[in-house]
């Protein structure tokens, strides 16, 4: 190729890229794949470097420049960069309102712009006959630090904006005809436009995890890593870190009238903007946006902390003024917070699936973003070390978005004297096992293998059929709440809260919600299916109705039946009179009596005494009732009753219960949405009735 062919490819190139960038990074749309986009900058890469005179501010692949700074130069602002005074109540809001409504005439219609508050780092953008110049933070909002080199990696932010046809097109798309006339005629030189950098939360989980490996303490939210990303002086660092960014304000007086404008024109310079931002009319409709922004916040892909309120015309806006720093005609109407107070009423060791043991502080239950949480993670020894922390102390509980609960800091002034040490324990908490630490002496470890703490199939198995049958929860999210410290045993499934699940990757407020409903909702359980729950081996269903009747009339436990009077009387039998039991035998007598000998599982039960766990007898004799001799199968999900429920209400009455369909099957009972049994059942001449008609013939 010629030269000339050269700079029309590297045009080509560069246009094409852009195109990508911004359908990815700003539309969130992936056009192509990231190995052909790699391959677009590389062939321009390279023919950069074989020409390096057609090398412009705008190509993608000045984004990262090779040479680190040695310090930020200091820029001045040419408007100052405010900061907004909060509110933390709908009461703040009508006084806020108030306020403003009082300095404006009275004929004044006032609506606001509601959009997100960002927690990231805002930055000042300058832009010179469309090319990006200099970009600076806020510093004391007056004078602010140089960081145009890192911010120029970050891929939401254009190097160049879109072509002055482009702008009229997009401005004329959006109504906003009179403005677009207007740059038709005169287009400013200098456009200055404000907006927010941050870190989302799966890059953040990411980097926290590489710490992790490496040894390093994780990061304590997103913010912080923004923040010291954009000033680090090798811009391949900040590169490092995909940032992102969204424009909320533009300085340069471009026609607008209102602040909703100003975000309309923003998007049509081709900035990212958050289409969630939306202009209301009244005070109620702000506290409607502000809910539901809420209930999504931690489902969002970065952290917010709540709203910016801003009365959306630009004329009144002006005309409010400031107070210090703060402009009267916005506000930032902050959530629930993230960041409390409350004491460490002590620390537990949880033994995960691999053996590592990990401190969990007990906490006095506090409010954290909304959720009531009980317990957070204390990492390690170390972490624990670091922080100061003692049993009683005073501390700051953060919850942020993903992060698992975590105690932040420990104030230690206000300390009663009673506070106690903590020391990781030598033998494992559950086994006994002498623990073992990693060459660095950080990660503590139960080294069996066999340590009961290690196997999920106990967990599996009680909460499964036929036993608590806890719907909502499978072996993924026992797995992760064992990894996480949040259970040790089945027994701690029935203390957790909302605030405990809601943190965890794909576990927002409504789901966490409805999981703490289904488990307390399985607190009063039949005393069989208990029995059978516990894992007792050679223990199956049958059996364990056999042995629940056989306590029962044994020791008259009908009418006063609990796990401290189980307890009680396993104590009090031997070897011999657990093989004694009718259907048991010597084998199952055996293990029986071995489960219950074994002090770790008293504590268990004990531990799912204290957890509220109530015990429903079953009946002592095996009485013919209305469903002697009569089959029944349930399909689809019935109201009134779990299906096990349904099953013992048969049982109970003489009758059989099956799972499949056959000719024999005497009632086939419906609930919602049946299944394939229901077809077959007409084919088989099966009489089908509703649940309502199984009620009445009980």
């Amino acid at each position: 190729m010629n030269k000339e062919k050269v700079k029309i490819r590297i045009e080509k190139l560069k246009k094409e890229i852009n195109k990508y960038r911004y359908a990815y990074h700003v539309l969130n749309q992936s056009l192509i794949s990231d190995e052909v986009l790699d391959s677009l900058k590389k062939e321009l890469s390279d023919l950069e470097k074989q020409y390096p005179e057609f090398i412009t501010p705008d190509s993608p692949s000045q984004r990262v420049e090779g040479k680190p700074l040695k310090k930020f130069k200091k820029t001045e602002h040419s408007v100052p960069m405010f900061s907004l005074n909060d509110a933390f109540s709908e009461q703040d809001i009508y006084d806020w309102y108030d306020r403003i409504k009082k300095l404006l005439p009275s004929s004044a219609k006032i609506n606001f712009y509601c959009e997100h508050k960002f927690d990231g780092l805002a930055i000042a953008l300058e832009y010179e006959n469309g090319f990006f110049k200099i970009g600076s933070t806020r510093g004391d909002g007056k004078v602010g630090e140089d960081i145009t080199q890192n911010l120029k990696t970050i891929e939401a932010i254009p190097l160049k904006l879109f072509d002055k046809k482009e702008i009229f097109d997009a401005l004329l798309k959006e109504g906003l005809r009179d403005i677009a006339k207007s740059l038709e005629k005169e287009f400013p030189s200098h456009l200055e436009i404000r907006g927010e950098v941050l870190l989302g939360k799966k890059e953040f989980k990411k980097i926290n995890e590489e710490r992790k490996k490496k040894g390093l303490l994780p990061y304590a939210n997103p913010r912080n890593v923004a923040a010291g990303s954009v000033r680090q002086l090798d811009s391949k660092i900040t590169a490092a870190r995909n940032l992102d960014f969204y424009a909320y304000e533009l300085v340069t007086d471009l026609g607008q009238k209102t602040h909703e404008q100003e975000h309309l024109i923003l998007k049509a310079l081709g900035f990212k903007t958050h289409s969630e931002n939306k202009k209301v009319s009244t005070l109620e409709e702000i506290f409607e946006v502000h809910k539901r922004i809420q209930e999504q916040r931690d489902s969002l892909p970065y952290e917010i902390d709540g709203l910016v309120i801003i009365v959306n015309n630009n004329e009144y806006f002006e005309e409010l003024g400031f107070v210090g720093k703060a402009p009267r005609g916005a506000i930032a109407f902050k959530f629930s917070p993230s960041e409390v107070i409350t004491q460490v009423e002590n620390i537990i060791i949880q033994v995960g699936r691999t053996g590592i043991l990990t401190p969990v502080a007990i906490l006095k239950p506090v409010k954290v973003s909304g959720v009531m949480v009980t317990r957070a993670t204390l990492h390690n020894k170390e972490e624990i070390k670091r922080l100061g922390l003692k049993i009683g102390d005073t501390v700051i509980i953060s919850r942020a978005g993903d992060v698992i609960p975590q105690v932040t800091k420990v104030l230690p002034n206000l300390r009663t004297g009673k506070e106690k040490n903590f020391q990781m324990p030598k033998k494992c908490p559950v086994c006994g096992t002498l623990t073992e630490e990693d060459e660095r002496g950080i990660i503590v470890r139960c080294p069996n293998k066999n340590c009961p703490a290690r196997s999920q199939e106990n967990l599996y198995h009680f909460i499964g059929k036929g036993a608590f049958d806890i719907k909502g929860i499978g072996p993924k999210l026992i797995n992760r709440l064992l990894d996480e410290g949040l259970i040790q045993d089945a027994a701690d499934l029935f203390n957790l809260k909302e605030g405990d699940i809601a943190p965890l990757e794909r576990y927002g407020a409504k789901s966490s919600q409805n999981i703490v409903l289904a488990i307390q909702l399985k607190k009063k359980i039949l005393f069989n299916q208990f029995l059978f729950a516990l894992g007792i081996i050679h223990i199956g269903e049958e059996t364990a109705l056999v042995l629940a009747r056989y306590f029962q009339k044994k020791f008259n436990l009908s009418k006063n039946l609990s796990i401290q009077k189980l307890i009680q009387v396993s104590n009090n039998f031997t070897k011999e009179d657990f093989e004694k039991i009718p259907m048991i035998g010597p084998k199952i007598g055996q293990s029986i009596y071995g489960w219950f000998k074994d002090k770790k599982n008293i504590l268990f039960l004990e531990k799912l005494y204290k957890a509220g766990i109530q015990l429903m007898p079953v009946k002592e004799i095996e009485k013919k009732g209305k469903f002697t001799n009569q089959i029944f199968v349930i399909t689809g999900a019935l109201d009134s009753m779990s299906r096990e429920e349904a099953k013992n209400k048969i049982l109970n009455q003489g009758g059989k219960f099956q799972e499949t369909i056959s000719s024999k099957t005497n009632y086939l009972i419906t609930g919602k949405n049946p299944g394939s049994k229901y077809e077959k059942a007409k084919n088989l001449g099966v009489k089908v009735i509703s649940e309502k008609d199984f009620l009445k013939m009980l």
